[in-house]
């Protein structure tokens, strides 16, 4: 019996998952790595959230408050050490065109995109205290795989406005704007901010190959606004990041609109699935370099807490940041207070920083936004699923097509690919393989069509591999009585039930009635390898009652003996022993 210690030890674990980590910072060598750490990813989140708020389309500066206290909250009570959260660019560019769709005045626009963050962090918070983290499973990897690159290239050619220094009417579809930039961008591109956008994008790419411990996103920030402000790039028509509130986010509860929250809705699922999925997927792989134990639902709890958190401190939807993670392990994180520390030197930008943040060009956020998802642009996984499952590939490809091309609707493009992916599977489980099975040289049983074996006449083994339930029944059915219709000597079918691992209403009565049928027609019907959860089944509903028990064997074997008991010689055999069933090795 567990004492009430232990239970209270794990409610509190429960509730303070920091207490696991926490105490090692009294070793001043943990204290220190984490600090680093935590500074080296601030380094990247301060300019990298504030593109990724303008990408949502929201001032800077609320990219901003969404990386100081959301950060923290998520390092205290989520799952994973090294998981840094904060602004990422898919949940960003979400928030943009769920706004965008709605047609949302500036006025109202950052009021909303604050309801929104609380409506996700409640959703993921709900998932994670009712234990329900496999939810999001729903979400099969290759239609995150379709998103994510689709995704990636919209949140990239979303940007060239910004890099080209044009405007162009917003089109309902996204390749329509980005058809419009382009020719906008043949006659009236801004000299000067497709140079500083360009002269970003080298010195990023250049430090990050050959000299990669300098932080290149925050010498491209450093240089650009440095040459903003001494060339007059503002006075010249380039447009700059502003004023930037000095000071610490004050708390406020947001406001709701019932009549916006109801159009939310799917949204907030969206990005609260799609987040989560980011998030984890993260935490998956530094968990395998750390071996460290993830609890997804504890994931969801932290992530949950961290959105209601933007929401109340003047931030928008945050979620698990692959490259900041990245970042914050290779930089030698040990706990969660390394992502604790870069939120406070957020907090340290937005005391006594932020003057400096004025000059700062909007084509260097542009070029943040534009190399960053390059990252995310992957299709190896796609070829890959097409060698592993055809299937999945498909959906990947549909996913990425339907992404690019209903793009600002994105949320259309993720529920066609979760009710494709949804739908292909249930196609594959209604036809299962069906395998007619003999008996091989050294006496083991295998498939008789692929090895080219003789089959007994008047006993068939079949193995079904799959679940049986509704959509497949009737086909399992088919099979049999076709066997039946093929086989006028057969006396005996034999259920090889060990790839069957469960049964639902229609499957049990599909057996039970089919099982009276062969009888009437002098044919028992027998099953072996039976599992425990569909024996359970059978002995509640009676189909494994005393008249039929004896029909329920444990081993191939064992259904074989029984059937050459009671079986005369056929016409294929002159003696039992010459069966092809007859397990005549096993037996010497």
């Amino acid at each position: 019996m567990i004492s009430l210690n232990v239970i209270t030890q794990r409610l509190l674990q429960r509730i303070l998952p920091f207490r696991a980590w926490i105490h090692e910072l009294k070793d001043p060598d943990v204290l220190r790595a984490d600090l680093i750490a935590g500074i080296s990813v601030a380094l990247v989140l301060v300019p990298q959230s504030m593109a990724y708020a303008q990408l949502a389309g929201l001032p800077a500066y609320y990219g901003l408050y969404a990386s100081f206290l959301p950060v923290m909250i998520a390092s205290l009570f989520g799952s994973s050490r090294q998981v840094h959260t904060g602004p990422v660019a898919v949940v960003s560019l979400l928030t943009a065109s769920a706004l965008a769709h709605l047609g949302t005045d500036p006025e109202h626009y950052a009021t909303y995109a604050i309801m929104l963050a609380l409506m996700v962090g409640i959703f993921q918070l709900s998932l994670g205290l009712l234990q329900l983290g496999s939810f999001v499973d729903f979400l099969s990897h290759p239609v995150v795989v379709g998103f994510t690159n689709g995704a990636a290239i919209i949140i990239a050619t979303s940007q060239l406005s910004k890099i080209f220094g044009v405007t162009a009417e917003r089109s309902d579809y996204h390749y329509e704007t980005v058809m419009r930039v382009l020719e906008a961008a043949m006659h009236n591109t801004h000299m000067p901010t497709l140079a500083c956008g360009v002269a970003a994008i080298i010195i990023m790419v250049v430090l990050k190959k050959y000299t990669p411990k300098i932080p290149s996103v925050l010498a491209a920030v450093a240089i650009t606004t440095l040459a903003s402000w001494l060339l007059g790039f503002e006075q010249s028509g380039g447009k700059v990041v502003g004023t930037v509130p000095q000071g610490l986010p004050a708390f406020s509860f947001p406001e709701i609109d019932l009549a916006i929250a109801s159009q939310l809705l799917v949204t907030a699922i969206t990005i609260g699935i799609i987040g989560f999925t980011e998030a984890i997927s993260v935490a998956k792989a530094i968990a395998a370099q750390t071996r460290q134990r993830l609890d997804p639902n504890q994931g969801l709890v932290g992530q949950g807490l961290a959105n209601i958190t933007a929401s109340l401190f003047q931030g928008y939807a945050v979620s698990g940041s692959f490259s900041r993670s990245a970042i914050n392990l290779s930089a030698g994180a040990k706990t969660g207070f390394a992502a604790i520390a870069s939120g406070l030197v957020v907090m340290l930008t937005l005391l006594f920083l932020t003057p400096l943040l004025y000059h700062l060009p909007q084509p260097t956020l542009a070029a943040v936004i534009i190399l960053a998802v390059f990252n995310l642009i992957k299709f190896k996984p796609i070829k890959y699923a097409w060698r592993v499952q055809k299937h999945d590939a498909i959906v990947a490809i549909i996913t990425f097509v339907l992404t690019l091309a209903l793009a600002p609707h994105l949320e259309k493009s993720i529920l066609v690919g979760v009710i494709l992916s949804m739908f292909l599977y249930i196609c594959r489980t209604m036809r299962p393989r069906i395998a007619i099975l003999s008996r091989l040289a050294d006496g083991t049983l295998a498939d008789a069509e692929a090895n080219i074996l003789q089959t007994c006449p008047q006993i068939s083994i079949i193995r079904f591999d799959g679940p049986l339930f509704f959509a497949n029944t009737g086909y399992f059915e088919e099979k049999v009585l076709e066997r039946v219709a093929t086989k006028p000597e057969l006396k005996f079918i034999i259920i090889d039930a060990e790839g069957i691992n469960e049964i639902d209403a229609t499957g049990e009565e599909m057996l039970h009635q089919l099982a009276v049928r062969l009888n009437n027609l002098d044919i028992e019907f027998l099953f072996c390898r039976t599992k425990k959860q569909v024996m359970d089944i059978f002995l509640r509903t009676g189909f494994a009652s005393e008249q039929w028990l004896d029909h329920f064997l444990h081993t191939e074997h064992q259904a074989i003996d029984y059937a050459l008991s009671r079986l005369e010689p056929c016409t294929a055999c002159t003696t039992k022993s010459e069966c092809p069933l007859n397990n005549t090795i096993s037996k010497q």
